[in-house]
């Protein structure tokens, strides 16, 4: 998979970018052929009115749409399943994803279902287990945070064990994907700060790893400038359209990175969290990530530096300016309202400490040794850093 970062040519989708873009993509599709499209989303879109003048661009197109809006955060096997049967009932010919990442994801492993029938999603986790051509896939982010719209990679809950793993095949990137500022501007303060700090995690994660490409080290680079440039700003005013904008920028630039560089372990123990809990994915990654950026130790030093720099601390050697910037990413969590324990002071995502030795060995399974990580971390490590996020 590594060597995947260096020698093979990558195909990312082509966009459609800025305010009113979705109203393009009708278009684009009616130019393709498709005749009818399954659109996988979630009740609160629907009810949103979100996809309103979508639906009825691509009826005035003359292309048909099956609507399946099904999907829950953190999106299950039986999600997947119920949009498939539909998909393959309605006879459709493309999929589109409209939501955050677990609406993309969902319609990412619906299109992996349809050509490969006889495999259940189980038996293609982990890495190039689909290796066939997906129905033609339009994804239109809602938030800016995942990355999905330009990654090779889907998550999905086994709900009878509770477990979250992920599917990874270059299969899965879309065909198109619209960055429409406009569909975030409703979005509420939590989801703006937890979207926009899985976003700096997939930044920081794949800039400290030590697989790398002049690219992925520009791309991450930059995703972290944008992300303390603009998340705050799109917090404190929802309407900030220019905010909007550099956030979902930021989104698909972090995610350019980490889908050839990778993530880490604030991932892996987000996974867990997400699986047995069904803790949202960013706010996860937020709580953990300046605990793991601390447990990674000197190795890190050079690399969370050189970012440091990135956001304007320049004084100190590389061991004090990487901690200026792990202490600049508390600072930007209390400034969103987030908590610094996964409880928070809601109490509503209790850890029982009876699943701590699953949630470890979960994430090692993961991350050990997929994730080109700085610093190796152990069963004893990961134990530390979860009961300090309890």
């Amino acid at each position: 998979m590594y060597l995947a970062a260096y020698l093979i040519p990558w195909r990312f989708p082509k966009l459609l970018k800025g305010p009113g873009s979705i109203n393009k993509l009708p278009d684009v599709i009616k130019s393709k052929g498709m005749v009818r499209g399954l659109i996988v989303t979630d009740g609160d879109l629907m009810r949103l009115g979100l996809l309103d003048s979508f639906i009825k661009g691509m009826k005035e197109k003359g292309v048909d749409v099956v609507i399946y809006q099904g999907v829950t955060p953190n999106p299950t096997e039986d999600q997947v399943e119920e949009a498939l049967k539909l998909y393959l009932d309605k006879q459709c010919n493309h999929i589109i994803g409209f939501g955050g990442g677990s609406p993309i994801d969902c319609a990412k492993l619906v299109g992996a279902r349809v050509v490969r029938p006889n495999k259940t999603i189980r038996q293609m986790s982990g890495v190039f287990k689909v290796l066939r051509t997906l129905p033609p896939l339009y994804v239109i982010p809602t938030t800016a945070g995942t990355g999905s719209e330009c990654t090779l990679g889907a998550v999905v809950i086994d709900a009878k064990n509770n477990e979250k793993y992920p599917v990874e095949d270059f299969s899965l990137f879309p065909n198109y994907a619209v960055l429409d500022p406009c569909l975030t501007l409703s979005l509420p303060k939590f989801v703006t700060a937890t979207t926009g700090m899985d976003t700096l995690t997939h930044a920081i994660e794949a800039y400290i790893n030590i697989l790398q490409t002049k690219q992925t080290e520009q791309d991450a680079y930059t995703a972290v400038q944008l992300v303390f440039k603009s998340l705050l700003r799109a917090y404190n005013n929802g309407k900030d359209l220019e905010a909007r904008t550099t956030m979902m920028d930021a989104a698909y630039t972090a995610g350019l990175a980490f889908t050839r560089a990778y993530v880490g372990y604030v991932h892996a123990i987000a996974h867990t969290l997400g699986g047995l809990y069904g803790v949202p994915h960013g706010y996860a990654n937020a709580v953990l990530l300046p605990h793991v950026l601390e447990a990674y130790g000197p190795p890190a030093h050079r690399r969370l530096a050189e970012l440091a720099g990135a956001i304007g601390i320049t004084e100190g050697n590389d061991a004090e300016r990487a901690q200026k910037f792990i202490q600049a990413v508390r600072d930007l969590n209390a400034k969103l309202d987030i908590p610094e324990t996964i409880s928070g002071k809601d109490k509503k995502y209790m850890i029982n400490k009876n699943d701590i030795p699953l949630m470890v060995s979960r994430a090692l399974s993961e991350a050990n040794p997929l994730y080109p990580v700085p610093t190796i971390l152990g069963a004893e490590e990961l134990t530390v850093i979860i009961k300090k996020v309890m």
